[in-house]
């Protein structure tokens, strides 16, 4: 795996003093407030910080990952201390990371002034450079920014697309063939030579050129979008409309329903001759640092392809492929407010505006920004009521706010739109359906959905978790329930809610033993989980352990239960629990809210769906 994290990408993490940094700008930045801070500071804010407490407040946020806080707040300290070259490098790499390239470029300046051999400002002015078309100057600053596998093949197609710049197709493509490397070089190579000699009206070279990448990723089992599309749109005009057709119908059998891919099938059926894939040396530049910044993304070096995909949209601010992948890196460093910003900049005709809104809900759902994301999520299903994907998210989200009388009508709708025939993975949508359904007090509904999942899915651990303790929660079914909760710990002995699922119930038949043993390993799997370690507190005080009982309730208290839970928690802490009951009827009364084991607001990997 690829990965450039701890490189000079990254802000390290530190260790604060309170030295003479505000505390609350320690504890927040502008996309992670806390929740009593008062607002961040604002420029006029910034004049008031010493060069040290601007340093630490730059190196926080830096390591939350805010890259624009991170750059204002570097360059404060950089006005205040104008030849201190740490900061200028660190302010500079804050800035590109950000996608203030303009501002970057001022700062690439200064660091070339002092060491012409930066790489990385290299990089920056040559893009600079060749945005403003002057390529004899963006291919001498690419040249000397090269310094291995990656950054090599990223400077030589830039450089190459500044020689086409120039008129100078034949150095172009040449100075791409001289380049070797890694086996999956030559992918990149080939189509970025293609699109070259397309834009240069060499159809025939062009078309080798896009068949041998196209080849490549096949022999390779590789499926990129960009050889397909390339070759397609040469086809459409080279070939026939049925070749182009055939290669966009190959790429959807490995990866359905892609939405571009939908868009070339119909122009290419309707008889379209499709453009080049690229239209200027601009765009071409953006396809070369979108290409490699998105495969980054993909292999775990999102340091590196953060730098890439804000330069690509420096050149083509509107560029969607580099906009989703931009979102999806911000979403996989576990920033969904800097994912939001760019999901919203997805042009409204692109063809991946629909993709973009059904992840931007999902974002601003888990931003706790759910009636947005509802606003959203319907707009989209208004457009397409059989949109499956769409009406899947949009159960998921009122799911997991607890809406259970609409996410029943909703997964009802995704049901209805489900194509003829009984394939394995409709499962889940009988199981979420099933859930909203028991939580809304409907549970003959629930039950039917539950066996239906089950019958497209006999072993899925969720759903024998789930049916199987509903029937011994209702006595009923007792053995088979028992019996079904084990296959799916089996199956998951390291999933803590399921675990939990089979101590809970032991604790309702009233095997307080066994109901120990098995919450205690729950807990040790889901420590951090208030329901868990409140059902062992009720299992400690059923065989004696009272004083650990309540240590256990004051802990599950201190996690934050669900406010319907902390009054019941407190009055245990209290008062513990009436007189063993010693039947499991009468455990059932119990104190306890047994919906909250049965993850109604989980996934498949029992995380917030």
């Amino acid at each position: 795996m690829l990965s450039f994290r701890c490189t000079r990408w990254t802000v390290a993490v530190c260790t604060f003093a309170a030295l003479s940094v505000p505390g609350t700008i320690l504890a927040q930045t502008p996309d992670h407030p806390s929740e009593n801070a008062s607002p961040f500071p604002t420029r006029n804010d910034l004049k008031g910080l010493t060069t040290s407490g601007s340093y630490l407040a730059a190196r926080h946020a830096g390591v939350e990952r805010d890259a624009g806080s991170a750059a204002e707040f570097y360059r404060s300290a950089l006005r205040a201390d104008p030849k201190n070259n740490d900061l200028l490098d660190r302010a500079f790499i804050s800035s590109v990371a950000d996608g203030d390239i303009d501002e970057a470029v001022k700062l690439a300046d200064r660091l070339l002034a002092i060491d012409k051999s930066n790489r990385v400002a290299r990089l920056v002015v040559g893009v600079r450079d060749l945005k403003l078309k002057k390529y004899s100057a963006a291919e001498v600053n690419f040249n000397q920014s090269v310094r291995g596998p990656i950054t090599d093949l990223v400077a030589t197609l830039l450089s190459a697309w500044a020689s086409y710049g120039s008129g100078d197709t034949k150095t172009a493509v040449a100075n791409i063939d001289k380049l070797t490397g890694p086996e999956w070089y030559p992918i990149f190579k080939d189509l970025h030579a293609g699109m070259i000699l397309d834009l240069a009206g060499k159809e025939k070279d062009a078309g080798a050129r896009f068949e041998r990448a196209y080849k490549l990723t096949a022999k390779m089992d590789a499926s990129m979008l960009r050889v397909s599309e390339g070759y397609a749109h040469w086809l459409s005009r080279n070939k026939d409309d049925d070749a182009a057709y055939g290669i966009y119908e190959a790429f959807d059998k490995k990866l359905a329903r892609h939405p571009l891919v939908q868009e070339g099938m119909r122009d290419t059926k309707a008889g379209k001759k499709l453009p080049p894939l690229v239209d200027s040396v601009q765009a071409g530049a953006a396809e070369a640092l979108y290409g490699v910044g998105a495969t980054l993304v993909r292999r775990g070096g999102e340091d590196l392809a953060l730098v890439y995909l804000q330069l690509a949209l420096y050149l083509e601010p509107n560029h969607p492929l580099a906009l989703l992948s931009l979102a999806d890196l911000y979403e996989s460093v576990k920033r969904p407010a800097m994912a939001i910003k760019v999901y919203e900049r997805v042009p409204a005709n692109s063809p991946l505006k629909r993709n973009a809104q059904i992840q931007l809900a999902t974002d601003l759902d888990s931003a706790d920004r759910s009636d947005e994301a509802i606003k959203i999520l319907k707009g989209v299903i208004a457009e397409d009521p059989k949109d499956i994907e769409a009406i899947m998210a949009l159960g998921n989200v009122e799911r997991g706010r607890k809406k259970f009388a609409d996410c029943v009508t909703t997964y009802s709708q995704a049901i209805d739109a489900l194509p003829p025939g009984d394939d394995k993975s409709n499962n889940v949508y009988y199981y979420y359906r099933g859930i909203c359904e028991e939580r809304s007090h409907q549970w003959p509904k629930a039950e039917a959905d539950m066996k239906k999942a089950l019958e497209l899915q006999p072993d899925q651990p969720n759903v024998l978790n789930y049916l199987g303790y509903s029937w011994i929660d209702q006595g009923v079914n007792l053995d088979e329930g028992m019996k079904m909760i084990k296959r799916a710990v089996e199956q998951r002995p390291d999933d803590g809610y399921i675990v939990d699922s089979l101590g809970w119930a032991y604790y309702r038949i009233g095997n307080y033993d066994e109901a120990v043993k098995n919450l205690e390993r729950a807990v040790d799997l889901k420590p951090e989980d208030p329901t868990i370690n409140d059902h062992l507190g009720d299992a400690y005080w059923h065989v004696g352990r009272t004083l650990e009982a309540k240590f256990q309730w004051a802990h599950a208290r201190d996690l934050k239960p669900d406010p319907e839970d902390l009054p019941k928690i407190e009055a245990k802490i209290a008062n513990g629990l009436p007189e063993e009951p010693g039947t499991a009827s009468a455990a059932a009364a119990a104190p306890t809210d047994i919906d909250k084991k049965k993850d109604d607001g989980k996934d498949e990997d029992g995380k917030g769906g």
